[in-house]
């Protein structure tokens, strides 16, 4: 019965989830050739052959479509939990501490936030060392402003409570009442949050990858394909439109999941209410 309860909707936004999480995680299986190998010509169209075509230098775009997957998804995820993890933690203790301690990350994070994101990235991404872990960690910093903002906000609302209160009075410490208190109570609303940031992420990333500062060639990622194939276009060629597609496509498809748990969500809480 609760299989049948989840809409349509958010049974194509679990299979599009589903097929691109198994082409990133069994790509050298999948794959026809490897990312990096030039198997034809320039701009081949599709065929027998290559089902997608070939793209600027001659590489198989299905095989690098799939292992872009794996890039993609890789980088998005660890930017999107790290970026959770410090922002709900940063969140959580300005709202259980207060006075001086959340007044100071409050106008922190609002200083961080007061800088348009890609500038402040373009910027940092510029001057520091072009790696996997500087750029996760370049997402994560800046993406952990909106995610403080949403979880103190959460985290005010739990905190005013009596059973957090009744913690207080018992002598229990400020990380007690984040992890037992008020986390598992606030756990609906922020796994929503966190598949819209994760959408965020993924758009993030291509965005820095399609002006050069994200991952860098020859690694294949869908924003880079995008910057590497954009000349075909004049001439007709759609091996840049394939990974702009898929990035549309999956970036839907959490949208749709999200919407369907902030939907049940609600629901849950007016049953509760009702009741």
């Amino acid at each position: 019965m609760r299989l049948r309860a989840i809409p349509a909707g958010a049974w194509i936004g679990l299979a599009g989830i589903a097929a691109v999480a198994i082409c990133a995680i069994f790509a050298p299986l999948i794959a026809p050739y490897t990312d990096r190998q030039i198997v034809g010509g320039v701009w081949e169209p599709a065929s027998a052959r290559f089902l997608l075509g070939t793209d600027n230098l001659g590489r198989d775009l299905l095989s690098r479509m799939i292992y872009g997957a794996r890039v993609t998804l890789a980088v998005a995820l660890a930017a999107t939990i790290l970026s959770f993890g410090l922002g709900i933690l940063l969140g959580f203790a300005a709202a259980v501490s207060g006075g001086l301690i959340d007044a100071v990350l409050s106008r922190g994070n609002d200083l961080m936030m007061s800088i348009p994101t890609l500038i402040f990235a373009l910027v940092a991404l510029a001057i520091l060392p072009k790696n996997l872990f500087v750029l996760v960690l370049v997402m994560a910093v800046l993406d952990s402003t909106r995610v403080f903002r949403i979880g103190r906000a959460v985290a005010l609302d739990v905190a005013v409570m009596d059973f957090v209160e009744a913690a207080r009075l018992r002598g229990e410490g400020p990380l007690w009442i984040i992890f037992r208190e008020i986390l598992p109570n606030t756990l609906s609303p922020l796994l929503s949050e966190f598949g819209l940031r994760f959408a965020f992420a993924i758009l993030f990333l291509s965005t820095l990858s399609f002006l050069g500062l994200g991952i860098q060639p020859p690694a294949a990622d869908w924003g880079g394909m995008v910057k590497d194939n954009k000349d075909g276009i004049i001439f007709g060629i759609s091996a840049a439109l394939v990974p702009g597609a898929a990035i549309a496509a999956l970036v839907i498809c959490v949208n749709l999941v999200v919407d369907w748990l902030l939907r049940r969500t609600s629901s849950l809480k007016g049953g509760r209410g009702d009741g």
